[in-house]
């Protein structure tokens, strides 16, 4: 199969569905990672004053955890951090239509709608628009993932709340899931922070719990078609 991933920022992809990814790649399977935001210059008050050596150091980062979980390519399109609700919808629209002509994937895994993280949201909808199922879509099966310090810290407030009914035994590839987020040094964080590798195995090991094996990434179906 081949499998998409589309992320708003630079670990995204990794706290989503790493150790699904790296799983997917050991089953044989072509896993693609695609992200549409730099993932930094919000955290300035003017996007110009960013370090670009800090975000050249950033996107390094993010090829490197790509390769922890032996993905096939990743593409960076560094559209604004935080700021994807300044662009026009169809401009994100257009980005994943061109990804999924690329890689023509079977599965796409995405951001849920209803995350604290305002680009998560609109990159969720982009996708839904992009995937629409006429003649000719090959994506067959959507999954939202959730993202740690955000789909959670929205507290169930925002529409909609995340529930999971797909679970996937990541018990094999949880060290190399949070050997990836190590990559990332400017976005990891200690416990109890939810980035921290304690954190990240307190949620494989609760979902885990809930599927019945030792650590699982959970998802929320979007949409299965079988023709």
């Amino acid at each position: 199969m081949k499998v998409l991933v589309v992320a708003a920022h630079p670990d995204d992809e990794v706290l989503g569905c790493g150790g699904t990814a790296a799983r997917l790649v050991a089953e044989g399977n072509d896993v693609h990672f695609a992200i549409l935001g730099e993932g930094l210059t919000s955290r300035q008050a003017d996007r110009g004053s960013t370090d670009a050596n800090h975000l050249a150091t950033l996107h390094r980062q993010a090829h490197a955890a790509a390769s922890k979980l032996g993905v096939k390519d990743l593409s960076l399109h560094k559209l604004p951090d935080n700021r994807l609700d300044t662009l026009p919808l169809l401009d994100l629209v257009k980005i994943v239509e061109e990804l999924i002509e690329r890689v023509e994937p079977d599965i796409l895994y995405t951001h849920h709608g209803g995350d604290l993280n305002i680009d998560h949201g609109i990159i969720h909808r982009a996708v839904l628009t992009a995937t629409r199922p006429t003649p000719g879509q090959p994506v067959k099966e959507i999954y939202a993932f959730e993202v740690p310090s955000s789909t959670e810290w929205a507290f169930q407030r925002l529409e909609s709340p995340f529930r999971p009914n797909v679970f996937i035994d990541v018990a094999r590839t949880l060290d190399a899931k949070i050997a990836a987020m190590e990559c990332y040094e400017s976005e990891a964080r200690n416990f109890p922070h939810p980035r921290s590798p304690e954190g990240l195995r307190a949620i494989a090991m609760r979902w885990g719990s809930v599927a019945g094996c030792r650590a699982a990434e959970a998802f929320e179906l979007v949409r299965s078609i079988r023709l």
